[in-house]
């Protein structure tokens, strides 16, 4: 294997092991629940605590320029240490308050982590970079899905003990901060240190093909949480209604989530020979239209399985093209501090479609709410469309758009 190739898979290994932490305490939401007297909202805070936390150590990242001022992979490695310690804490202090500001203290942490990990495969890819991207987002989305996994895990009492699950996710963070400071390099491709700038954090709503990139990363981030987040649970109504296996509904959920990955390594090296643009158009209609129809299939959980792998595929395989076409389109210098502008607008996004399913369930019903999600991705296709038909457009995948 070529320096490249190792330091690829090292990136994404690191990155896979690390956002094991985002859904530690939402895996866990049922016992949680059960444990603490949880209603809908309290367990809605669970995730948004982490997307709030992650949107606020984002913007101190974008405007203090960190991500392109320090060293990426030292970074990450302090980062994933933080975010270890900050969900550990969880399980040692045992408290519903304390357990939201923990995660709020996990989402700042994982700002360190994310953005800085899709600069370090931006820097060792240029003309394939829609893919090297892209299996950094297949490997955040398998990580994003262990704690599922681990939660599926077989224990006497039914559902495992939910510390189990919280301390195998920070054990796994930690492994990635080994990782990260052990074995990881920027890429030939890395920009110069970067100059302090804080008005550069601005580039990405000023400038009109960046911020069309970004509105339609928006569009996909409506839909992308609230669906890993909720699904889950959907299932989970479903199984049981059905009486299937409460380890079956944990597979099924973990893999809704997990099968994330085939999409953006697909949808990564298609783009690259394409354009972004085709790509993410296909992957928002496809994910729009499972949106407006899943929730008519809760009586019959195979169907709604399977087609809840499809929307998996498809929800998150644009995801990284937003990200290479920002990437492309920045000044090199700032790459790091474009990427954390956008991501942290997407999360803060996040928060609203987050809770907003659980208190419009109160009135549709979970049968129809995910209906809500297709918003998103008509609203990303119309900006994505406006994009292809602006001169920056060839600055993406090499001519392609």
């Amino acid at each position: 294997m070529t320096q490249k190739g190792r330091q690829l898979a090292a990136i994404a290994a690191a990155q896979l092991l690390a956002m094991s932490l985002w859904f530690s305490a939402s895996a866990v939401v049922p016992q949680l629940g059960a444990l603490w007297q949880l209603n809908a909202g309290h367990q809605a805070w669970l995730t948004m605590s982490v997307q709030l936390g992650f949107v606020a150590g984002s913007l101190l990242s974008a405007l203090g320029n960190v991500a392109d001022r320090m060293p990426a992979p030292w970074l990450f490695a302090a980062s994933a240490v933080v975010g270890a310690l900050a969900n550990a804490a969880i399980a040692v202090v045992a408290h519903p308050q304390a357990a939201i500001e923990l995660r709020f203290l996990t989402g700042v942490a994982l700002a360190g982590v994310y953005p800085p990990g899709m600069k370090l495969a931006a820097s060792w890819c240029r003309e394939d970079r829609g893919f090297g991207i892209g299996l950094l987002v297949a490997a955040l989305t398998v990580g994003s899905a262990l704690p599922h996994l681990l939660a599926a895990l077989p224990f006497a009492g039914g559902l495992p003990p939910w510390r189990s699950v919280v301390l195998g996710a920070s054990l796994l963070a930690l492994a990635a901060a080994v990782l990260a400071a052990r074995c990881i390099k920027q890429g030939p491709h890395a920009g110069p240190a970067a100059p302090f700038d804080a008005r550069y954090a601005l580039r990405g709503v000023v400038e009109r093909p960046l911020r069309l990139v970004n509105l339609g990363y928006l569009g996909h981030m409506w839909e992308l949480y609230a669906m890993w987040t909720w699904v889950p649970v959907f299932l989970l109504g479903a199984y049981r209604q059905a009486g299937w296996s409460p380890v079956a509904v944990r597979l099924a959920g973990f893999a809704s989530i997990a099968v994330g990955a085939i999409g953006c390594l697909l949808a990564g090296s298609l783009a690259d020979r394409v354009g972004r643009g085709r790509v993410a158009i296909v992957s928002l209609a496809v994910s729009g239209s499972c949106s407006l129809v899943a929730g008519g299939f809760k009586a019959h959980p195979g169907w709604l399985t399977a087609l809840c792998l499809v929307w998996g595929v498809a929800v998150v395989a644009d995801s990284a093209q937003f990200s290479a076409a920002a990437s492309e389109l920045a000044d090199t210098r700032y790459i790091g501090t474009v990427l954390t502008v956008q991501v942290s607008l997407g999360f803060l996004l996040t928060l609203v479609s987050i809770r907003l399913l659980p208190a419009a369930a109160l009135w549709l019903g979970w049968q129809r709410v995910f209906a809500l999600l297709a918003i998103g991705p008509l609203a990303g296709i119309v900006s994505m469309r406006a994009l292809q038909r602006l001169p920056a457009a060839a600055r993406l995948a090499g001519g392609r758009g």
